[in-house]
């Protein structure tokens, strides 16, 4: 079913346009996002990958290596090296495939689990920076500082794109 849908071509397509789309919108708003000391970080590509999971219903997509490529993408787009991403996008796919195992996906599960992916992405990403020392932050700093404007400012992209980014699937299949 999925060689036969224009989700085959759409779907990374969308992929690559929010990989920009993020690099984007913390280019316009840096001043708002990265105001010293909280820092606030997009992550539109985890949105469309866990919406990936969340709406590919019987329609097994690759989103396991596609996870992998753009992570690797993400990594060498934005840092020069590959880093942490490539493992935790594919790390995100997974744990949004077992969670929707015991949670019906609907909007409000979406969001947890969106909850849930973000606090990990972020986490995983503090503790690669803690241990090849690019960061002097606290853990408690990097709660306060980074995690909780992050998980803020993502859940507001969740609900305002979760409708639209469903339409999108829907037209795709």
């Amino acid at each position: 079913m999925y060689r036969l849908s224009k989700m085959r071509f759409g779907f990374p397509i969308g992929l690559f346009l929010l990989l920009f789309v993020d690099g984007s919108v913390s280019q316009v708003f840096s001043r708002q996002m990265f105001n010293t000391p909280s820092v606030m970080v997009s992550h539109l590509v985890v949105l469309w990958l866990v919406c990936g999971v969340l709406f590919e219903e019987n329609m097994a997509m690759p989103l396991v290596k596609w996870a992998a490529v753009i992570g690797a993408v993400f990594d060498l787009y934005y840092t020069g090296i590959f880093g942490v991403y490539i493992f935790v996008f594919p790390l995100v796919v997974y744990l949004t495939r077992q969670l929707v195992n015991y949670i019906s996906p609907n909007f409000l599960s979406g969001l947890l689990i969106y909850f849930i992916d973000i606090t990990i992405v972020e986490a995983l990403s503090f503790v690669a920076s803690r241990a090849v020392h690019m960061t002097s932050m606290s853990g408690s700093s990097f709660l306060v500082n980074t995690l909780g404007p992050t998980l803020a400012f993502n859940l507001a992209m969740f609900v305002i794109l979760y409708f639209p980014i469903r339409w999108v699937y829907n037209w795709l299949k």
